[in-house]
């Protein structure tokens, strides 16, 4: 199961890694936190989604104490339009694009392309703090279709008064000492039929859902280039992401195949900071852009963001059934569609 679960947060960490090509970004000042959060959203958007699904394969529940274990990957399509993102500079302060560019890659884009930007503050009268750095690129050509997967494994059992309990569940990992990761879930199912009399002998079940999951990813930020304009003390990218879902379900239940379908909500939210202590040195330009000495200037916790998403969702999907063996796939219709499929071994 662990090594299963693994594959989620080796792409986590591919993701939260990218906080060490971000610490340049701190040379923004006051817009580090608009373009990270920029570059970030649509991968922060995409897990939100992919976490949200493959809670079912059916609406019906277990008899007591009857269990499955579910291995399966779920991933969400991030829309052409967030594989980039647009520079507005009006929104920025300080940093501006040199070559002309209007638009760059976010971290799902298959652009691998470095942008450099250019960073100019005011200090002390006529005087400006100047730096350059390269956003970079993204890592979308590693990922088939553009999905953000989520693969899990997912055990459910039977409780009394037709509910299942549903838990997904990693210890906290450590990867080479640099990058720690856990995940928790737990989905309530409660079967309806039972409430209408003679029709629970027909295949057709109906059931409503609730699911929570949370996962936690810490890594260290490393100063590995000290000869560069940033220091890094105590360096560490923090993400956390919480999502919940609610859903009815319902499904048609016969010996080789089950059809099943669900409509409900999700909702998520997600921060990744960039803490630690940065020491960053400025050359300093006068108006005429002679550089006539440099500047120092040390932040702590220089980036802090919080990600929303949200909205109905609507699955439909089909089971073999193989004895105590099923084979599973199901899409989702929301604003990042998503597809899940997987193996279950179910009893009872």
């Amino acid at each position: 199961m662990k090594k299963i679960t693994l594959l989620l947060f080796i792409f986590i960490v591919t993701q939260v890694s990218r906080a060490q090509d971000l610490g340049d970004i701190i040379l923004a000042a006051d817009d580090a936190s608009k373009l990270t959060e920029n570059y970030i959203r649509p991968v922060m958007n995409g897990l939100m989604y992919s976490m949200n699904g493959g809670w079912y394969t059916t609406a019906k529940t277990h008899k007591k104490f009857g269990f499955d274990l579910t291995i399966e990957a779920n991933g969400s399509f991030v829309p052409k339009a967030d594989e980039v993102f647009q520079f507005i500079q009006s929104d920025y302060t300080y940093s501006t694009l040199p070559n002309g560019e209007t638009s760059l890659p976010t971290v799902i884009s298959s652009d691998e392309t470095e942008t450099t930007i250019d960073v100019r503050v005011p200090y002390n009268g006529n005087t400006y703090k100047v730096a350059s750095f390269n956003m970079p690129g993204g890592v979308g050509g590693d990922l088939p279709g553009n999905i953000v997967p989520a693969p899990m494994v997912q055990l459910g059992f039977g409780l009394p008064f037709h509910t299942d309990i549903k838990v997904r569940y990693v210890p906290t990992l450590n990867f080479n000492n640099d990058v720690e990761a856990n995940l928790i879930g737990v989905g309530l199912q409660h079967d309806l039929m039972h409430y209408f009399g003679p029709l629970d002998k027909l295949p057709l079940n109906v059931s409503v859902l609730a699911a929570f999951t949370t996962m936690d990813v810490t890594y260290n930020i490393n100063d590995d280039n000290p000869n560069d304009e940033i220091t890094i003390t105590n360096g560490k990218g923090a993400f956390k992401m919480n999502t919940w879902t609610l859903q009815a379900l319902g499904s048609l239940d016969f010996p080789i195949i089950t059809l099943y379908a669900g409509v409900g909500y999700n909702h998520g939210k997600s921060s990744l900071k960039i803490k630690g202590d940065y020491d960053i040195t400025y050359d300093v330009e006068d108006s005429n852009g002679n550089t006539v000495g440099t500047a120092n200037e040390s932040v702590t916790d220089p980036v802090n963001l919080n990600f929303d998403a949200n909205g109905v969702r609507t699955t439909l999907g089909a089971r073999l059934n193989l004895g105590i063996f099923k084979i599973f796939g199901d899409y989702t219709l929301q604003k990042y569609n998503t597809v899940s499929a997987g193996i279950a071994f179910s009893f009872r």
